[in-house]
This record gives structure tokens, sequence and C-alpha cells, in this order.
């Protein structure tokens, strides 16, 4: 202080001078100042403690929570100190740096050893704790970097250009669910190399979009489409008898123009598309970023080798994105690491990491901090190795073992991820991500009432203004929802259904729920009884498609007509539309001729006409045909039509070798008006299983049959899938497994019920356990008290009681014993008696009773020995806890 005082002094003094030559006046110094009082030796010292007191310390927060909200005490020994070893480690780790700094100036300082929560320096390597997480999702590299770019929020480095001082163990970091690169790699690797990858965490640099987690100039993994592998037909040869195609007439000239104004078109529209392409991309094109290249990221490298990993590569634990080790987005390595050791890259980067060669058994292009490294070195040189003998060896492999030094155990408890956590997954149960033209957010099975865990927005421009299409996942669904796609442009919606819905859907296609629109519904063929597979519906028409029916029918095409207007007697009967044609294809079918076996059958309602066409004979190149024109079965004055040969038309492949009678047309003709009636009966049914109760003529036969149909309606259920479609959607009701016994209500009121009758008879137990009183209490009047001579009595009639009981049973015991001797000793006598006539197979029976039966003798004799040890100690023990029992220990003592 009072060196800074003089040098104020001449400080004015100098200004002083200087402005006396320049004729200025300046003011006099502090001690001369009259009108303030001067400052004494003890106001100043006491100045200077109270300035010495004030200190500013600028304390860099940690970067996932403060100090303050770390429970210290609760973290173990080893969080809060280090070992010996590692205090060895840190002091080896420090000559390292210290002779990387001589030889390498240029370069950055090493990120080797920062603070943990405890503020104690812990080694990179030992914060690795390899674990196998006990999910079989967490088996493979990319369920695991998925499983932490989903877990943890990302907090950026508080400065860009620099490592953390911090790096906190991996258990803190999934408690808080949140951390910067270097923790997402740290729990990472942690988990891959648990897993059998051979896996390292990676200190370098990254672009500005890396270490950021901007996704807005990538394409979301989703959106893209896998590439259809296209089969190429194979050319058939030509036939050596072909037919000659005819001749082209056309003019070539014309064909030339046309094909070239084609291409002048094409390569106007390819301009036009490569203009709007360059602005697009000029638009998503990212500024300069003025720190490229010295941005600090973390990241893991996965090495081939294990697991059947056949190339290297890069892993972003913060997208879960896997990269080429040749990516742009990787600018240099300074070190990487793993748990068993330390590498520093003497590689030049000048190329990004394009050029690196990640063999770190190579101490020219990785240098490494221990010796003991599972890496394998490069081999000595051929002239080297003859230059050295058997001693020069075992002396080197000498020196190479004192210089070693294994790495310490990792000082992070066991990585321990509960079901609850593994289940929810996202921090709060939610996540967004923001991609190119596209928007995804997740969300935690049962957070969402729908079921609703994943929904991918796509937009058309880059703002994300315009909606194009939304795709939602959905899980534990009861009408086994699992993916809904609406398109914003079409008003297209599809629903994808997994296998179980009540109707077996498996896609519906539609643009409303409204009947008689366009829609296509498919379904999982083996769980319908008629085996449909697919419904196509327009305003006019309904398409069906079967597969693996008895009645071999593959093809049902129905077209309607325009409804009649009629005034409706009854609200509830509904006006249907009428069928117009009925179009039926059948398969093969084997057992039948060729020329019986029906491949299409067309009905012509309105017309009243039938067509059939046969399948073809595989010699043949035409089918058989025949048409049926429908009469009604009586004329105007009731008399009966008889067939004639003009109501059958047919056409006959082979006519001379099946001439079908007159009986025959007719049996035929009847037989498919009762399939007519049958097909406009199941096209009705189709119909009701899209439009409930569209029929509505319903009663106005015998049995309560249907009017439009002429036929009975047939004990089923009738499908609604639209009701039941709207029903769903409005319920959109949840499954529960019984193992989820927080959420199963009914399991969880179950539990709780056994539970406590389970208490209840335990407490039952433990109040009639060892009641050694109650036989004898049991005998004195109740409700009195209990008086010394009674005591007396209770007391000696229990040890009584209880040696009579050590007595029985050691008599039962010897009983057993005597049993067992007597019956050995006549297995003996019989067996001197007939030692002659016994056959090997009763000698082996009776030396194996013999052994048996000295076995239980052995075993009762050793029991009765030791209950005569036993039984005094047991009395003497009765006898003490009856002194000590609280309802006659008053009494006792006055008797005694």
């Amino acid at each position: 202080m009072e060196v800074l005082k003089e040098k104020v002094e001449e400080e004015e003094e100098a200004e002083r001078e200087e402005a006396a030559e320049r004729g200025e006046k300046m003011p006099r110094p502090l001690e001369t100042r009259r009108e303030e009082p001067p400052m004494t030796q003890e106001m100043l010292r006491d100045l200077e403690k109270k300035l010495s007191e004030i200190e500013i310390v600028i304390l860099e927060q940690p970067l996932i929570v403060t100090k303050d909200s770390i429970d210290i005490s609760k973290l173990p020994l080893s969080y809060r100190s280090n070992t010996l070893k590692e205090e060895h480690l840190l002091q080896v780790a420090d000559n390292f740096a210290r002779q990387y700094s001589h030889l390498c100036p240029d370069r950055v300082p090493l990120f080797l050893h920062p603070l943990n929560e405890c503020q104690v320096p812990k080694f990179v390597s030992t914060t690795i704790r390899p674990t196998l997480m006990p999910y079989p999702e967490l088996y493979n590299w990319d369920n695991c970097a998925q499983f932490v770019s989903d877990f943890l929020s990302m907090v950026p480095l508080p400065d860009p250009l620099q490592p953390p001082s911090h790096l906190y163990s991996s258990t803190t970091v999934l408690k808080h669910q949140k951390g910067n690169c270097f923790d997402f790699s740290t729990l990472l690797c942690s988990m891959l190399v648990g897993a059998g990858y051979d896996a390292y965490c990676v200190n370098g640099y990254g672009s500005q979009d890396l270490c950021q987690m901007d996704l807005t100039r990538d394409v979301c993994p989703l959106t893209m489409k896998h590439k259809e592998v296209v089969q190429q037909e194979e050319k058939v040869p030509p036939k050596k008898y072909a037919i000659k195609p005819p001749r082209d007439l056309s003019s070539r000239f014309e064909q030339e123009q046309k094909m070239k104004k084609q291409q002048e078109i094409k390569g106007e529209k390819e301009k036009q598309w490569k203009e709007e392409e360059q602005r697009l991309l000029e638009l998503e094109k990212a500024k300069i970023d003025p720190l490229h290249g010295l941005r600090v990221h973390a990241w893991v490298l996965v090495l081939s080798g294990k697991r059947e990993v056949p190339e290297s590569f890069f892993i972003d634990p913060l997208t879960a994105r896997s990269y080429s080790t040749q990516d742009d987005h990787f600018l240099g390595i300074e070190s990487l690491w793993n748990h068993k050791n330390y590498w520093v890259n003497m590689q030049d980067c000048w190329n990004g990491c394009k050029d690196l060669v990640f063999d770190l058994g190579d101490p020219v292009r990785w240098e490494y901090l221990l010796l003991g490294t599972d890496k394998p070195q490069l081999a000595v040189a051929e002239e080297e190795d003859d230059g050295m003998n058997d001693e020069d060896m075992e002396n080197l492999g000498k020196e190479d073992e004192d210089k070693s030094f294994d790495m310490p155990p990792s000082w992070v408890e066991q990585i321990e991820i509960s079901p609850e956590a593994f289940e929810t997954r996202c921090p709060n149960g939610k996540k967004v991500i923001q991609y190119k033209r596209a928007k995804l957010e997740k969300w935690a099975p049962y957070l969402n009432s729908d079921g609703l865990v994943c929904r991918l927005t796509t937009y058309e421009d880059l703002e994300c203004t315009e909606t194009l299409e939304i795709k939602e996942w959905y899980q534990h669904r009861e009408d086994m929802l699992e993916l809904k796609h609406i398109n914003k442009n079409t008003g297209l919606n599809i629903d994808y259904f997994k296998p179980g819905h009540p109707q077996a859907l498996r896609v519906h296609s539609y643009k409303s729920m409204q009947p008689e629109m366009d829609r296509v519904m498919e379904f999982y063929e083996t769980a319908r009884v008629d085996g449909l597979i697919k419904r196509e519906e327009t305003p006019k028409t309904m398409t069906e498609y079967y597969q693996g029916r008895s009645d071999f029918l593959s093809y049902r095409h129905v077209d309607f007509g325009d409804r009649v207007k009629k005034l409706a007697l009854n609200s509830a009967e509904s006006n249907p539309r009428p069928m117009v044609k009925i179009t039926e294809r059948f398969s093969r079918n084997p057992a039948k001729p060729a020329d019986e076996d029906v491949a299409e059958r067309v009905f012509l309602i309105p017309e009243e006409r039938i067509q059939l066409r046969y399948h073809c004979r595989d010699d043949h190149i035409t089918a058989s045909k025949r048409e049926f024109l429908r009469r009604t079965e009586v004329d105007s004055k009731g008399n009966k039509i008889i067939m004639t040969p003009d109501m059958c038309i047919s056409f006959e492949v082979e006519p001379m070798e099946h001439t079908k009678k007159l009986l025959y047309q007719y049996e035929a003709m009847m037989k498919l008006k009762n399939e007519e009636k049958l097909s406009k009966h199941q096209a009705w049914e189709s119909e009701l299983e899209v439009d409930p109760w569209e029929c509505g003529q319903v009663g106005g036969g015998m049995g309560g049959g249907c009017l439009n149909c002429a036929l009975p309606y047939f004990p089923i259920q009738v499908l609604e899938i639209l009701k039941l479609r709207e029903e769903e959607e409005e319920a959109h009701t949840l499954t529960i497994s019984i193992y989820d016994t927080k959420r199963n209500e009914k399991s969880k009121e179950y539990r709780e019920a056994m539970e406590r009758v389970m208490h209840e008879e335990h407490l039952r137990q433990v109040e009639a356990q060892l009641d050694y009183l109650a036989p004898f209490l049991a005998q004195l009047p109740p409700g009195e008290k209990l008086t010394r001579w009674q005591a007396a009595r209770v007391k000696d009639e229990c040890l009584s009681d209880f040696k009579q009981r050590l007595i029985d049973k050691a008599n039962l015991i010897q009983a057993r014993f005597e049993k067992e001797t007597q019956e050995l000793q006549k297995k003996q006598q019989w067996y001197q008696e007939n030692q002659v006539t016994l056959t090997p197979e009763d000698e082996d029976w009776y030396l194996s009773y013999c052994s048996q039966a000295m076995f239980r003798i052995r075993i009762l004799e050793q029991r009765l020995n030791r209950h005569k040890e036993l039984a005094p100690l047991k009395y003497l023990a009765l006898e003490e806890k009856l002194h000590k029992d609280p309802r006659l220990v008053d009494f006792l003592k006055v008797y005694v």
C-alpha cells in the first residue's frame, strides 16, 4: 500500500511540473489539502484490511448442474477421493503432458484429468465404466446411440474452443439427464465397450452443425426411401419359327422430329429444375463460420474387428447418427481414449480426418500414455532382430515390465437404468428434433392418451410453414393401430394395423369415413374365414380379392346403378344402391376338367343374362363360353315356361367331345340362378361390412329375410368396420400388460389385496407363535388376576409338560431305532436260512437293503445322542424364559 502511495505521489508531482511549464495550475497533493482531514496510518490499515477481504472469484459453472444441487455426502468414497494408484496415474499424466507440451509447443494442452462432480481430478480413462445393459434392445450400437441421444438433453460447452473443465460420472449424467458432448460420448462408450465393441472417446474438432446439434440442413432418416432393386426380366430368346412382326410404315423423319422436340422440352425442364435446385442450395447454404476448425467436439470411434464390424466408423452421440471416418463434419482429432489407455494423434489433420490411419499400435502415428496396451506394436525390423541376442531380448522385456503401468479400475459406480427410465427415454417424456423440411416429435409410451409415441411432419418449404404430410406412430393401442399416414395435399389417410384387429384389418386407405366413398381395405387373409385380402370401393363399384377359398373364388367386382327416388313410408328403411353387374373370377380347380371349371362368371342383373367363361386347356388357345338368358319361370297366365335351346348360347372348343343336352342346360341355369342370389347376398354383406344396415329391407319375407336378395339372413354377426373405426378413434383405448403392475389397476388391486392378506396372516402367526403358557393359562378362570400360587403352579406344569415331551421324543426315537434293528435282524436271519438258494438279483437286493437299513440306524442313533445332549439345555432355557416372562416375573420373585 505504501509503495502504491509513493507511486501516486510521483505521478502527481510530474503532472504538476508539466502543468507549470504550460502555465496551468494543478491541485495540491492529498496531504497538503487543508479542506480535507489527513488520513492517519490507522485508517489506512483499516482500509487495507477491508479491501483485502473483498475478493473476486471467477467461478466456472458446471455443465450439468450446480455444485449445490449435488449431495456429495451421498456419493461413494471413490467419487470424493483418489486411491494411491490413481494419484500415481495423475503424476504419470502430468509428466506426459509436460513432455508433450515441450515437444509440441504449437499443440493445445491435452484433455487428461478434468474435475468430477466432487471437484476431484480424475483421469478420463477411469471415467469410462464398461457396462452391459440388461435390455436386449441395447445390445447393438445403433440402439445404444439412439437411447443416449433420446435420454439426455444437450448442454453446449461454456467455451466452444476448449474442452470442459469438468467431466461428470455417467451415473450423475443419467440422474440429471443432461450433459455436453463429452458426457454423451463417455456414457455411449461405456455402453458400447460393455456390449463388446472396440469403442473409444474422441476429443477433436467438428463443424458448427455437428457441435451445436443443428440438423436443420440434414434430411430426416425417416423420410429417406429405400432404393428398390429392380429385377431385370430375362429376355426370352426368339424362336426359330416365330411369326415376323409387320413392317413399320411410319416416317422416320417424323419420329426424329418428334424425338427432337421431346428432347428440347426435356432439356428446358432440366434447366429450370437445375436453376431451382441451385437457388434452393443457395438458400440452404450455411453461413461462413468464423470458428471453422476450432470448435471442440467429442464423439465415439468404433474400430473394426470386434462384434463383426467390417469397417471403422464414427458415431455422433448427440444425434445417434453414424458417419464415415472421412466425413467432412469431422475436422481433426487431438486424442482418444478407452478404459485401458490414452492415445495422442501425431498425424497432420490439414485435410480433416480423411487421411488419418487408425492403427493405434503405430507409435509414430499415435503416441500412447501407458505401455500396458492391448494394441499390437509394429514389428521390429528383421535387421534389428538379427542383431539382438536372447539376453538383450530378456533385458528388454524386463525393462518393459518395470515401466509398464496398468490402468486403475473405474471410479464410477455400476451404470444402472431402471425399467421406468428405459421406457420413458426422453426427458420429461418428450423430445423435438428439427430437420430439413421436417420435424420429428417423440413421446414416452402411455404419455398420450391415444398411444401416440412419434410424429413426423414434413413441409414443402424451408421455413416449415406449409405442411405436406404427417406420419404418426402408435403403441399399445387396443385396435392395433400402428401407423397413420396423412397426406395434406391429396387428403388421403392411410392407417396401418398390426395383427390382432377385430376385423383383421391390415391397411385402410380413405379420404372420408363416410360410406360410398373411395377407400381401399387390406386384410390379414389368414385371420378371416372368407379369405378376403383386399377390398376397393368407389361410389359406383366395389372390388374384392380373395385367397385360399374352398370354392376357388379369387375376384369379385360389383357395379352399382343410380338410386331410384322413392317416398320412404318408413323412416327406418333405407334406399340401397341397385346392383347392375357382378363379375366373379375363380382359380383353377384341378379336380375338374378345364371345360367344366368356370374361370369367369358375369351376372347382368337388369338384362337377366349370365355369362360363363371356362378355363383354357393346356393344349388350346381358346376357352369354352356359355351365355344363359334368364326368363321368368311362369308366363302371364301362370303356365310354366319350358326350357328352349335359344335360352343358352354356347361356344364349345371341342363340340364333338361334349354334347350338352337340354336337361343339362336347364339344371345349370337353375343352379346359376341360386348362385346369383347367393352372390348378390354376399355382395350385400360386403357392403354391409362397410356401410352397416344399408340393405334395410329386413323382415319382409319368411323368416325375416332380405327383400332385395330374396334370401334369409344367416346367423352371423354383421361386421361394421366404419362404425367400429369411428368408435375406436373416439375411445382410443390402450392395452396394459398384466405384468405392468403400476398401470394395470386390476393387477394392482389384486396384488395389494394379496399383500394385505399375507400381512394379516403373518401377524396372526406372530401372535400365536411360541406362546408356551397359552394352554396352561386357558385352564384358569377367565378375567381373574393371577395369584402367586397359580403362577408357581403354571410354571411347574409348563416345565413338567416340556420335560415329558422331551422324554416322549427320546422314546419315539428309541422305538424307531429298535424297530429298524429288529427288521434288519430278521432280514439277516432270512438270508442265513436261504443263502444257498438265492439268485444274484436277490443277493444284490439284500445288500442294498442292508446298506439302507444301516444308514437309517446310524441316523437314528445320532439323533438320539444329539437329543440327549440338547434336552437339558432346552429345559434350562425354558426355565429361564419363564422366570423372565412378564406375566410371571413378579410372582416368581416373591415365591423364590
